[in-house]
């Protein structure tokens, strides 16, 4: 038997999709008030071990249940399974093997680490398998693969705080992360229908490109950036306005992959192979930085610029709305 078609299964080409707990990391030392040599070792190096191996889980998945539909993408059709190189039956004992490993190894970092997880693991069939099969639906295909990305943020939360509990970050940040994702989502999907080309061919691929059109994926695009934008100006203004600065680079970002999903055979379509793509590496880095920097980095000015202060007409005083009876 040769080992390479079940290594290819576990594609831990794409683990680099992991690089979206880095957010949560940050936001825990945050508003923890923790140096990174805080950082809690056993839960980042046990919790990153059961990260990798639940999310090959579900790429191992998401290939035995789509073998059928992947012979019509003019790509995927070459993957182990589809072309015949992989046996189902023993992907189907790698799954279970990465699963129970992948939420051990989660439980050891912690509890909150094994159950967040857990769920990026019962996500994943939710996704994939039928009768459910979120991904066979129009919108629901994207909400619900992107929740991967809040569920990474979480991870990367506990992760860095080791045993210390539940308690998570702030929901508009978890909700702006899953929008993000949705957005990036959403431009993939755009651009695997334009390759494809012939909708009925994109129909045969993938259900949910019966319902889907250029216009409709595009609307939803829009959609998704403009929550993101949403769920983020919440955060930012409750919690630290300095993150304001970040925004043009942020927004910049965003376009240019948009500007990305519309190129012949787009390199969305690949996103573990992005890295491949200089200037959005460059601009993922920026952007990163730019959140770390502005998270740490008080500016009084900026702060006393956008808190909103109202005159008091009886004693023709300045104060604070929140000071209002």
């Amino acid at each position: 038997m040769k080992i390479k078609p079940y290594l290819e299964l576990c594609r831990p080409d794409h683990w680099i999709k992991n690089l979206f707990i880095l957010p949560g990391i940050l936001l825990y030392l945050f508003f923890y008030r923790l140096s990174p040599l805080e950082i809690s070792l056993r839960g980042l190096v046990a919790g990153l071990a059961g990260l990798f191996m639940v999310a090959s889980a579900n790429y191992v998945f998401n290939e035995i249940l789509d073998a059928d539909g992947d012979l019509f993408h003019p790509e995927k059709k070459s993957r182990p399974i589809p072309s015949g190189r992989a046996r189902t039956s023993i992907a189907y004992l790698i799954w279970a093997g990465l699963t129970v490993l992948g939420i051990l190894a989660g439980l050891l970092a912690s509890a909150a680490t094994g159950l967040t997880l857990a769920a990026l693991w019962l996500a994943g069939v939710f996704y994939n398998l039928p009768p459910i099969r979120l991904k066979d639906r129009a919108y629901l295909d994207v909400i619900s693969e992107s929740i991967n990305n809040p569920l990474r943020l979480l991870a990367g939360w506990y992760m860095a705080g080791g045993l210390a509990g539940f308690l998570p970050p702030p929901v508009s940040i978890v909700l702006a992360y899953w929008m993000f994702g949705a957005y990036l989502m959403g431009v993939k999907r755009y651009a695997e229908y334009r390759f494809i080309g012939d909708p009925a061919a994109a129909g045969r691929y993938r259900r949910s490109f019966n319902f889907y059109n250029r216009e409709r994926l595009q609307e939803s695009i829009i959609f998704y950036g403009a929550a993101f934008a949403f769920f983020s100006g919440i955060f930012i203004a409750r919690y630290r306005i300095e993150l304001v600065l970040a925004v043009p680079l942020t927004v910049y970002l965003l376009a240019y992959y948009f500007h990305l999903g519309f190129k012949p055979n787009s390199p969305v379509q690949h996103p573990e192979l992005l890295y491949k793509e200089v200037k959005l590496i460059l601009l993922v880095g920026l952007a990163l930085a730019a959140f770390a920097f502005f998270l740490v980095q008080d500016i009084p000015l900026l702060r006393d610029a956008f808190d909103p202060r109202v005159p008091d007409v009886f004693s023709e005083t300045v104060i604070f709305p929140g000071e209002l009876e």
